[in-house]
């Protein structure tokens, strides 16, 4: 089974919208994955999404409300087989945390999925207001769809 880390900051917004999304395409496509979301700030640890992250993913009927903050660990580099960074402080942090090379593979800027070796952000929604996460949640809906196509391609048996 393919396992999947989102990383953002509060573990509210940008991640939990990936791993929603993602779960729920691959559920659509009858695969099955582990999908996760962390964060690197602990001050939203064990909160829900933010509400306008819920509202957004909801009006696509994808549904993130059971979704509780927690804390990027190193022991995710041996939970997960891909870690999506949302930004460059986020892969920056990841990256200082890693103990080998073979951790180092497994990490990646989200948006190299439609823009390969760019590094381009996904923008915080956090101190906007709707549209910036409308705007978040098509850039992360395109990504995933990327994603999954690359999952189905690799992982589908023969």
């Amino acid at each position: 089974m393919i396992k999947i880390l989102f990383v953002c900051t509060g573990n509210i917004c940008r991640s939990p919208l990936a791993e929603g999304i993602l779960h729920h395409k691959l559920r659509k496509n009858n695969f099955d994955a582990h999908i996760d979301s962390c964060g690197f700030e602990s001050f939203h640890v064990g909160d829900p999404p933010d509400s306008r992250a819920q509202e957004v993913a909801r009006k696509r009927g994808v549904d993130i409300s059971s979704h509780r903050a927690r804390l990027f660990s190193t022991d995710d580099f041996d939970r997960f087989d891909y870690i999506f960074a949302m930004d460059s402080s986020h892969f920056s942090n990841i990256m200082r945390l890693t103990r080998n090379d073979a951790d180092r593979q497994k990490v990646d800027y989200m948006l190299n999925i439609l823009y390969p070796g760019q590094n381009l952000d996904v923008q915080d929604p956090w101190y906007h207001g709707m549209k910036a996460f409308e705007t978040v949640y098509v850039q992360l809906d395109e990504a995933c769809d990327r994603i999954v196509d690359k999952i189905i391609a690799e992982f589908k048996p023969k």
